[in-house]
């Protein structure tokens, strides 16, 4: 079996969640004997080689139609679901912030999509995008596809916002390499150290988790690089930053297994989250997790972390707070282990390939 991982031109220069889901689940299929490209939206793709394709992040059809209709070849997608909406409404700031107000959540995510055209950040694959729009693309993909992957039961259930017949699903949890984050439990943490890893932007909501932290007894380091469109938010959360909080540069995996062994908390106090791949790394390292209640964490973690509310730096600091005298949850950890692997995801989604060929 071959098949086409096909997904943004940006991938691998801004890295995100979905940059760590495509190369695990693309080594573990090939440990399972299955062959996996990953192609970018904008390189060329022989169709004829593979006998399915895969997509990921519907929220950008127009990586995806032009591929579906040139190709004829069977396909599912991963929808990866992140959710703007309620950042863009209520809390982004400048013009883009005003004109978002206005606007409902696909319209929005069609002037993002223009803009990023525009400003030649990224590629408009299907101009048939523009004039057909970013709610009815998704329709078309939605009518086309053999099978939908979420990655949560609450993922899927957010397709039907798109107002569509909805084709069949497996759910294909997001997972961490269990041989990599491999936690030391004789080497003590330092208690007050609290990590939050992921791109500085203002949907992962640094920022307030600064503001909350700020000259308290805590030592916050931020591990990721910032989004390119948003530099302004990064020199803010710089700005705020008192002495106690620190940065650093996205880092190679094998040097963040190190930082998740010697803190005792993580947080991602986000507008949104998945799942927080982040969460599930430090949470198998033995740190005791803060998490957004915005999203679909809580089908991940159940009740087995401190949840904040992004909107309240109060609300962030208890929450932490909370974390640091609560002990690691061994239950979370057994359930990561078992549930949330990359071996676990690469066995569901060759289940998956294999119901779509044989029908």
């Amino acid at each position: 079996m071959k098949i086409a991982f096909i997904t943004r031109s940006t991938l691998f220069t801004v890295k995100g969640g979905d940059t760590f889901q495509l190369i695990n689940t693309a080594k573990q299929l090939k440990l399972l004997g299955i062959d996996v490209d990953i192609k970018l939206t904008n390189q060329e793709i022989k169709y004829q080689q593979y006998d399915l394709l895969h997509f990921f992040n519907l929220v950008r059809p127009a990586d995806i139609l032009c591929h579906i209709t040139r190709s004829k070849k069977p396909f599912v997608v991963s929808p990866n679901l992140v959710n703007y909406f309620e950042y863009d409404q209520l809390y982004r700031k400048g013009i883009a912030g005003r004109l978002f107000r206005l606007l409902s959540k696909n319209n929005i995510e069609y002037i993002k999509t223009i803009a990023r055209w525009a400003q030649r950040n990224d590629v408009l694959m299907t101009p048939s995008y523009l004039w057909k729009g970013h709610k009815k693309s998704i329709q078309t993909i939605l009518q086309q596809a053999a099978l939908v992957l979420p990655n949560s039961k609450l993922e899927y259930a957010q397709l039907a916002e798109y107002d569509t017949a909805l084709p069949g699903h497996t759910v294909v949890p997001n997972g961490i390499d269990p041989n990599l984050f491999h936690w030391n439990r004789s080497q003590p943490k330092e208690p007050n150290l609290v990590l939050c890893v992921a791109r500085i932007e203002g949907l992962k909501n640094q920022l307030n988790l600064i503001k909350a932290l700020n000259n308290t007894k805590y030592r916050l380091v931020v591990i990721g690089n910032p989004a390119p469109n948003q530099l302004q938010y990064y020199q803010a959360c710089r700005q705020q930053a008192a002495a106690n909080i620190s940065f650093l540069q996205q880092i190679p995996q094998e040097a963040l297994a190190g930082w998740y062994q010697k803190a005792s908390i993580h947080i991602l106090p986000s507008w949104f989250e998945t799942c927080g791949l982040s969460t599930l790394e430090a949470a198998v390292m033995g740190c005791s997790v803060v998490i957004t209640d915005k999203g679909y964490t809580r089908e991940y973690i159940g009740q087995e972390a401190a949840y904040c509310d992004p909107a309240s730096p109060e609300s962030i600091l208890e929450a932490v707070k909370r974390a640091a005298v609560t002990p690691a949850s061994i239950t979370l950890r057994k359930k990561i282990l078992d549930q949330y692997t990359w071996q676990q995801a690469a066995r569901k989604t060759a289940a998956a390939y294999k119901q779509v060929l044989q029908q």
